[in-house]
């Protein structure tokens, strides 16, 4: 993730006043992630003691959507003829890839409409909802992210989005996508806190994104930004997952963190007692372990992604530092 974490969000708003934002209904969406989303900008209206952002419920046409578990709930406009600033899409029930298929084809008008949607308007995706956006080709080109068990499919039917599914939230300039049901959350904040303050994220809410049960080898459990404090180390970790391997230089990340190599080597040595390069390689690595669990991509295409000089010098650092090779790691650790 970039150090500055840019929200999406369009380049000029189509009209003066709150902050628009078109929440998506179709057949058989999951709502809930909407009504929470609501209730968050609600309450950060109130905060604010001002109508900073409104939201509104649109679906292919205007009427009632039979969303999921029969719960109906009306559109107040068609996506294409709603003012907005922003589009949010919810994910839908799906166990299979087969299923995925059916859904997508089943809102062909929809994709349709999205992809005809204006260029400068913001488009946010969460959980299977992200398959919605990659079919109205506005991922192409885009880091984007997806619920784990939905990495392999994704990366073979939309390979113009730049996948990074070892991350559970994605932010670029017009776009955001979030893995998982409740991945509207991430979305919300990284909203919130560039619209308003961080501070008043934390006041509205402390809920967090339900993390993904799973197993991590001893070398990467201290690796998870969210239990990592230090603000050079969280700044240090999000640039060097950012660049290719091959161009984590500690020249370049000085650069990038504006300081002088020695002043970035004596504090990552201080903090984690570790030289820079050692410790940006194990950041590096990290991508690949996650790569290896969430993903049945080869090590080798994982390499190439991740932008290591060479395979086989990444299996090699691979197994120095956890003492298993990438095919043993994806055994030990991977998805069943």
């Amino acid at each position: 993730m970039p150090a500055s974490r840019p929200l999406p969000r369009s380049s000029s708003s189509p009209s003066p006043g709150p902050f628009r934002i078109g929440l998506l209904l179709y057949p058989e969406c999951m709502p809930a992630g909407l009504l929470g989303f609501t209730d968050l900008l609600h309450a950060a209206n109130r905060r604010t003691g001002a109508r900073l952002f409104e939201p509104v419920f649109v679906a292919a046409q205007a009427g009632t959507v039979e969303c999921a578990h029969g719960h109906v709930i009306k559109a107040a406009s068609s996506v294409r003829d709603a003012r907005l600033d922003a589009v949010l899409i919810p994910g839908f029930w799906a166990e299979s890839p087969r299923q995925i298929a059916g859904t997508l084809a089943a809102n062909a008008g929809l994709i349709a409409a999205l992809a005809g949607l204006q260029k400068n308007m913001a488009m946010w995706s969460y959980c299977t909802g992200v398959c919605l956006a990659a079919a109205s080709g506005r991922l192409n080109g885009q880091n984007a992210t997806i619920t784990w068990w939905l990495a392999d499919m994704v990366r073979e039917q939309y390979p113009k989005a730049l996948w990074q599914v070892e991350r559970t939230s994605v932010f670029n300039t017009l776009t955001a996508t979030a893995s998982g049901v409740n991945g509207y959350l991430p979305i919300a904040q990284a909203f919130i806190e560039t619209r308003i303050s961080k501070e008043a994220y934390r006041d509205l809410t402390k809920l967090m994104v339900l993390p993904r049960p799973e197993r991590t080898h001893h070398a990467f459990q201290t690796m998870n930004l969210i239990e990592q404090p230090n603000r050079l180390l969280r700044e240090l970790h999000m640039i060097a997952e950012r660049l290719p391997a091959f161009e984590a230089t500690v020249g370049r990340l000085a650069a990038e963190l504006h300081m002088t190599e020695r002043t970035l080597a004596r504090k990552v040595a201080a903090a984690t007692g570790l030289p820079v390069a050692s410790y940006v390689r194990r950041i590096k690595l990290n991508q690949v372990s996650e790569r290896l669990i969430h993903t049945t991509a080869p090590a080798a295409t994982i390499s190439a992604e991740l932008g290591f000089s060479s395979d086989s010098g990444m299996r090699r650092m691979f197994k120095e530092l956890t003492a298993l090779t990438p095919m043993q790691y994806r055994q030990a650790f991977g998805r069943s």
